[in-house]
């Protein structure tokens, strides 16, 4: 089983539990999707300056990145968060230049969880379940939903934890 990260439920809107979130620190690789992954993988595994092996914890984020001019990237990002304890200054640096190490301020989430296979589809179908729940709320949402991922490739699809999430202003 995986650390993962703690969070506190403040209040339920249907299927959608908005959460507070403390500081949490991450390695993230820009504007390569899932295709980061393998990156984030290495550099858990050693690949790092203290060539230490981190512990793998969930959820995986994926996020996509805003638009800007000129375009570096089409790509979103992807984040492997660090295990407790860790913090911006004490974790591993990266021996890639690709994998960033970044702090995500404490922050207020709304998240909706769904089992089974990440999909495109799915994540569009659940991100605007979730949007609609905000919305009948006045619960304001701060940039676009995202992904959470809890489970390792291997676990059978009816037993994987999905989440989509946005940050959003709270309390109202």
């Amino acid at each position: 089983m995986v650390e993962a990260i703690s969070y506190e439920v403040l209040k339920k809107l249907g299927q959608v539990e908005i959460r507070k979130y403390p500081l949490i620190v991450a390695a993230r690789v820009d504007g390569y999707g899932d295709g980061g992954f393998n990156l984030l993988f290495n550099f858990i595994s050693g690949r790092n300056s203290k060539a230490e092996k981190v512990a793998m914890t969930a959820p995986v984020v994926s996020e996509k990145i805003a638009m800007t001019a000129p375009v570096l990237s089409e790509g979103g990002s992807i984040s492997f968060v660090m295990p407790e304890g860790y913090t911006k200054e004490t974790t591993p640096r990266p021996l890639d230049a690709r994998v960033k190490i970044v702090d995500y301020p404490p922050r207020y989430l709304a998240t909706l969880r769904f089992s089974g296979r990440w999909t495109n589809r799915a994540f569009e179908s659940r991100s605007r379940e979730m949007m609609n729940e905000l919305q009948k709320a006045g619960i304001e949402p701060k940039g676009v939903p995202f992904s959470m991922r809890y489970n390792a490739p291997f676990t059978p699809w009816f037993m994987r934890r999905n989440e989509v999430a946005v940050e959003v202003s709270y309390p109202v």
